[in-house]
């Protein structure tokens, strides 16, 4: 084993050392405000003891929202991923089309430009409208949230290749589709997974406003329906399984960021 792969390694112990000491702290902080110091009442401020239990209930157990924990993830993770694919899928290709041909980008950008600052929310009245409140708005609403992050890192990491790379494919005579495809899009790769990290946190927090809003299943359905009925407890289990699966995505996202990308994320 070499130095540096010794020295990354250190680095990861370190890093999961001091990940777990700072969950601990957290929690053991929880554990003192609600089940020592009672700070709050429970139905405002459960305990993670709690948490646990309600975890547990939820396992097995519809009541009071209609669902396992297990029906209300798998409502969720079709809404996301469909919309999060769909808008990546779509916008990662228009984001490089549109750094690469002028005529694209002098066509799309105003386009873009009008749609962009419009917030995701603002969608979802229109979405209801069109699609109900079935896996259809809901899913054009995320596309919505994680399409614009992912256009904008791909024209951005697009137009960040440098001029001299494209002159000496070309001097070797390399095609223009050649050198898209041989020099700026792997130089465009970081951005463009950042953008799609972007657009993963995006469309998991809009899928839960969706939820809220218009729903009868999901995580963010569960948190609108237990805030009526003042359950606590089971919003804190809503908001650490939507943590969780986030924090998997975006750890699958690095993953591939390492296997594709060159000197991309490590660790």
């Amino acid at each position: 084993m070499n130095e540096y792969a010794k020295q990354r390694r250190k680095e990861k112990i370190k890093f999961g050392i001091v990940s777990v000491i700072s969950l601990c702290i957290f929690f053991t902080v929880w554990y003192v405000c609600t089940a020592v110091l009672h700070l709050k009442p429970d139905y405002i401020l459960p305990s993670p003891v709690q948490v646990v239990e309600a975890l547990i209930d939820k396992l097995t157990k519809t009541a009071p929202d209609g669902a396992t924990i297990f029906g209300h993830i798998a409502a969720s993770l079709q809404v996301a991923l469909t919309g999060y694919l769909l808008g990546a899928v779509v916008g990662v290709p228009l984001g490089i089309a549109m750094a690469w041909f002028r005529r694209v980008d002098m066509f799309v950008t105003p386009l873009f430009d009008l749609i962009r600052p419009v917030p995701t929310i603002a969608w979802i009245p229109l979405m209801i409208l069109w699609f109900g409140i079935g896996l259809g708005a809901k899913a054009a609403i995320i596309f919505v949230s994680a399409f614009v992050p992912c256009v904008i890192n791909a024209y951005a990491g697009i137009k960040q290749t440098k001029p001299v790379h494209l002159w000496v494919a070309q001097t070797f005579g390399a095609s223009r589709k050649e050198m898209l495809f041989t020099v700026a899009i792997p130089t465009a790769l970081p951005l463009i997974f950042t953008g799609l990290r972007i657009s993963l946190g995006t469309a998991w927090m809009t899928l839960c406003a969706a939820e809220m809003l218009a729903s009868n299943k999901g995580l963010g359905y569960m948190i609108q329906v237990n805030r009526s009925l003042a359950r606590a407890d089971l919003i804190v289990v809503a908001m650490l399984t939507i943590g969780l699966i986030g924090t998997i995505f975006t750890v699958g996202l690095n993953a591939l960021e390492r296997k594709f990308v060159k000197g991309g994320r490590r660790g």
